[in-house]
This record gives structure tokens, C-alpha cells and sequence, in this order.
């Protein structure tokens, strides 16, 4: 069943980010009709108090969206299981690396995590860590074979997510002074979810600039825009 509101804000903006609030999902998940828009405003009400209103539906494939999501916990037979797939596939992996590449895996009930030291394995990484995304997620079915669950694997190769972490936060940083600066927004490049959250973490406190993320995936990005006031 389709769920209909009406939101209200002084721009359009903040009718559909009020909107979203109640509705408790993310943008992609509506389709908005503006009812009111600020810019279609008569010269007998230019002293009203403005107010634009929208509608907005969540879609229908989207309808579950908002049902709280339950982290899946691996048990203790499970954990073993999907170790003992990692640990078959990544010892003749590793035969295929250069000499003295190394792995390390690390067990948790939500997840399981790999890191691969060596040195050279640059292609392993890819552009903006496209291929190591690829793997991880290559890793994730190896390590699931035989349970019911999908394992959640995370790799990291050569520290390479936590230095991509610090590059993203400097980033954010610097695209929010550029926006208080000019005032004007500015469109980030597509990234992965991982990254996206990072700069969205990053900017969560700061006072005068919001984010939000746009588009469909792979070509998902982030727009860092003033807040309203």
C-alpha cells in the first residue's frame, strides 16, 4: 500500500527534506509533486509567509525501506565455516602474489575481516579502489558457501582504506570552505557507499553545510550545499 504525505518548508528544499524526515527514507525512494512552489508567487501575497507544500509518495518497490533491519549474526559454527572458505581460497590466492604476501583474517559475529600486506599489489587496489572492492566482494560469496547467511566480508589490502579515509575527510573539508566561500554547491565525483559515508560523517557537525547523495549506483555521488536557514 502506497503511503502519501504532504510536507511543508519555506523553499522547496526544506519541504522535501521535512518530508523525508517523516517518512524516514532516503530521496530515491519518493516521487515528489510540488504542490506550491516559491517561485509562483502573486504580488498581493509577496507579504504572506512563505510556504511551499509537496507530495510526496514512497514508491512501491521501495515500501519496505523503512522496516528496521536486523544485523545478521554469524554463529560460532557459521564463523568457523566461512573461515575455512577464506582460508582455502586465499592460501593459493597468495601463491599467485608477489613473494612474502601475506593475509590476516580477523573474526566477528557481524563480519569477517582481511587484510593482504605486500608490497606492489597496486593492481589489486585499482582506480579509486574499484578492483579491491570487486574482491571483497568476491570474498563475500567464497566465505558464504554452505550457509545460509551472507557473510560480510571487508578487505583491506596494504592499508589502503584507511589512507583513502583521511584523503576523503581533507577532501571534505576543503569542498565545505569552498562552499561557504562562493555559496554555490558543489557535485563530488561517483563513489562507493563506503566513501560516500565518509564524507557524510565527516560534514554531519559542520554548522553551515549539509550533504545529500544523488543518482543510481555505480554513478552515486555526493553534493555539499549550504543549509538553509
Amino acid at each position: 500500500m502506497e503511503k502519501t504525505i504532504i510536507a511543508e518548508g519555506k523553499t522547496t528544499n526544506e519541504a522535501i527534506e521535512n518530508g523525508l524526515k517523516q517518512l524516514n527514507v532516503p530521496k530515491d525512494c519518493v516521487d515528489i509533486k510540488v504542490l506550491d512552489n516559491e517561485d509562483k508567487r502573486s504580488f498581493f501575497s509577496i507579504l504572506a509567509p512563505r510556504v511551499v507544500k509537496v507530495e510526496m509518495t514512497i514508491k512501491e518497490q521501495k515500501a519496505n525501506y523503512n522496516r528496521v533491519k536486523k544485523e545478521i549474526e554469524l554463529s560460532q559454527e557459521e564463523q568457523e565455516k566461512a573461515k575455512g572458505n577464506l582460508e582455502q581460497f586465499l592460501k593459493e590466492f597468495i601463491l599467485k602474489l608477489p613473494e612474502g604476501t601475506a593475509y590476516n583474517i580477523e573474526m566477528t559475529a557481524e563480519n569477517i575481516k582481511v587484510n593482504i600486506t605486500s608490497k606492489d599489489l597496486g593492481y589489486l587496489i585499482g582506480y579509486r579502489g574499484e578492483t579491491l572492492y570487486a574482491l571483497q566482494s568476491i570474498l563475500s560469496s567464497i566465505a558464504s558457501k554452505g550457509i545460509e547467511n551472507r557473510v560480510r566480508v571487508i578487505l583491506d589490502i596494504e592499508g589502503y582504506k584507511a589512507k583513502r579515509e583521511k584523503t576523503l575527510e581533507d577532501l571534505a573539508d576543503k569542498v565545505a570552505k569552498t562552499v561557504i566561500r562562493t555559496k554555490k554547491p558543489i557535485k563530488l565525483e561517483p563513489m562507493q557507499a563506503y566513501e560516500r559515508k565518509i564524507i557524510h560523517s565527516k560534514l554531519q557537525q559542520n554548522a553551515k553545510v549539509e550533504t545529500i547523495s544523488v543518482g543510481e549506483e555505480p554513478y552515486r555521488r555526493i553534493i555539499i550545499s549550504l543549509k538553509n536557514k
